[in-house]
């Protein structure tokens, strides 16, 4: 069963347990999708109002966006525990003769290359949910701004848990221009959407 699919129940039963996946990739990449859920929620609390007739078009713009990538993080809970997968099947082949190291050596660059490139991806969605959320705030319903302010909270351990694993399976990726350019544009998306975080975090609480 894919863990999309588990009930919240079964999907905690499986992440305390000693299984090593889903681990911390998964939990980010689910607190993306709960990141995009909340701010389409708002959205929808705020078109339902007349008080907010004005903000109504820009709301339904955001929500369908925040819908779109409420799919995607939603599949890359799986799609991370999938790539974790293929590292430890792949480490797991035999390697009594040359072909078969060969075999398993290759089958772990590409295990491993699959692992950074899946919260990679992850944490530019993060940045595209708060970017969506800067967009939002200052036209929501105002009853909604505890709501808005934890979906806030979801995207920044998005993009910071998935930061955590690109770097732990980075040193292990043998295409150089790719490990180049990943950590270029991770550490500027870390440097640009955790203030971003902080500043509507810091604007909503202030506002209560």
């Amino acid at each position: 069963m894919k863990l999309i699919e588990m009930s919240v129940n079964q999907y905690l039963e499986t992440l305390i347990s000693d299984a090593p996946a889903p681990g911390g990739g998964s939990v980010s990449a689910l607190a993306g999708a709960q990141g995009a859920a909340l701010i389409a929620m708002v959205c929808d609390l705020t078109t339902a109002k007349k008080k907010y007739e004005s903000d109504h078009d820009l709301c339904r713009e955001i929500k369908a966006e925040a819908t779109a990538l409420y799919d995607e993080l939603r599949k890359s809970v799986d799609l991370d525990t999938d790539a974790y997968n293929l590292v430890a099947d792949a480490f797991k082949m035999p390697k009594s003769t040359d072909e078969e190291k060969a075999a398993r050596k290759a089958a772990i660059a590409a295990g491993t290359l699959e692992a950074t490139k899946v919260p990679y991806n992850v944490m530019r969605m993060a940045g595209k949910g708060l970017d969506l959320a800067k967009k939002l705030n200052g036209h929501f319903n105002t009853n909604c701004a505890s709501d808005f302010g934890v979906g806030v909270l979801n995207f920044l351990a998005c993009m910071q848990g998935a930061w955590l694993n690109v770097k732990i399976n980075l040193p292990g990726v043998k295409d150089e221009d790719f490990k180049a350019e990943c950590t270029e544009t991770c550490s500027s998306l870390i440097s640009e959407y955790v203030k971003t975080a902080n500043d509507l975090y810091s604007e909503i609480s202030n506002s209560l």
